[in-house]
């Protein structure tokens, strides 16, 4: 059996580390960064930050301790205090230590252990940040490895803190967390998440939250995969499901190009491809795209770039957003801000400059849109735009 008859599809599942394509220099370079400071790894959905924060995990080099966690389901900051002193009891008990100051405290604020693990009762909720900061200092104790917290789907933690407990509450998760990482030099955290922290900071500066909480944390977008990698990923896919071509190397390419190089999508498709049962080519690849960004049961949950516009954004902000997407969505080149701005005044009677300059470069962090070289708008991905034109049309 050759090495690519290994590769198999696994559409929205989790990629082993060895299988994770076309990241080893992204990777490279987040080491290097994390040496020095912590770090906000931000993309797109289904551009594979988690797969690639899991690999680090796995691939550590000697001196790095990393701790992960994927913070999605969190929904108050006792949930989060009792999270990390999990994890930190879990990592100590590795090296035969426990986390003794904070069991200590638990235990007297009325914890109770199950099978090992400590339950904070709902009674200590007040004494959350001196429980999040002993749990950190057992930790850093216990160490000499430089610690590091990669912490998936943070902005979603804090949005439904923000929620649940009021923004208050989201304000000073952020600023203790910032003040342990300048209290601890060899501690670094990574916060990753598809709707950046931008979003929550925006709302919270808006209840009169002036600090900056991340501002000595390095920022990095993870990109989708180069056109090479993506059609390597495509060709180890097709000879591991043993998919019958009429020319291999046309059909990877076709499968990296028509979803913009993104893991996700070419598991996707080569795992239909594989369900086709004849010989497959560009023409076939072209059909299964254009049947998903049409199924009305949306298997590729491409509604969400609609949605969370809903859930993320302002009301006052969502026509202005809706209508600029529009325009770009609906126009076959990139647009001058003037150009944009005269097609939106069309559509939004009450449209502002100043205000559209400011949703344009929202809409770039949320990953919607980018600003070419030569200063005009269009979609970061045509497959989004693709989608976008056939559901708002």
């Amino acid at each position: 059996m050759s090495v690519l008859t290994k590769w198999t599809t696994n559409p929205g599942g989790e990629i082993p580390p060895d299988k994770v394509m076309g990241r080893d220099k992204l990777i490279k370079r987040l080491w290097r960064i994390l040496e020095r400071q912590s770090l906000v790894l931000t993309a797109e959905r289904r551009m594979g930050k988690t797969c690639i924060v899991k690999k680090m995990k796995a691939e550590a080099p000697e001196g790095k301790l990393p701790v992960y966690r994927d913070l999605e389901g969190v929904r108050s900051r006792l949930e989060f205090v009792e999270t990390v002193f999990q994890d930190v009891e879990r990592y100590l008990s590795g090296f035969k230590r426990i986390a003794e100051q904070t069991r200590k405290l638990a235990m007297q604020l009325g914890g109770t252990e199950i099978a090992g693990v400590i339950k904070l009762p709902d009674s200590a909720a007040p004494h959350w940040k001196t429980l999040l900061t002993k749990t950190i200092e057992d930790l850093v104790k216990h160490q000499e490895s430089t610690i590091i917290f990669f912490w998936d789907e943070m902005p979603l933690m804090l949005y439904n803190i923000k929620n649940r407990e009021g923004e208050e509450a989201a304000m000073e998760i952020l600023d203790t967390l910032r003040s342990q990482r300048q209290m601890h030099p060899d501690l670094r955290m990574v916060f990753t998440g598809s709707i950046g922290l931008h979003n929550v900071l925006s709302s919270l500066k808006k209840s009169g939250y002036a600090n900056a909480p991340t501002n000595d944390m390095h920022i990095e977008d993870v990109p989708p995969l180069s056109i090479a990698d993506a059609k390597k990923l495509a060709l180890y896919l097709l000879e591991g499901e043993g998919i019958r071509t009429n020319n291999r190397e046309a059909t990877a390419r076709a499968i990296a190009e028509s979803v913009d190089c993104i893991p996700y999508f070419i598991h996707h498709i080569v795992d239909q491809l594989f369900h086709y049962g004849g010989i497959v080519d560009a023409a076939v690849v072209k059909d299964i795209v254009n049947s998903y960004l049409r199924d009305p049961q949306d298997p590729w949950h491409l509604r969400h770039y609609r949605e969370r516009i809903d859930t993320y954004y302002a009301k006052d902000e969502r026509p202005l957003a809706l209508n600029l997407l529009d325009v770009l969505a609906f126009t076959n080149q990139p647009l001058p801000f003037d150009k944009l701005f005269n097609l939106l005044q069309s559509r939004l009677d009450n449209a502002e400059r100043e205000k559209a300059r400011d949703m344009l470069t929202l809409l770039q962090c949320d990953h919607y849109i980018i600003q070419q070289n030569d200063s005009a708008f269009r979609f970061r991905f045509p497959l989004i735009q693709r989608y976008w034109r056939l559901h708002r049309s």
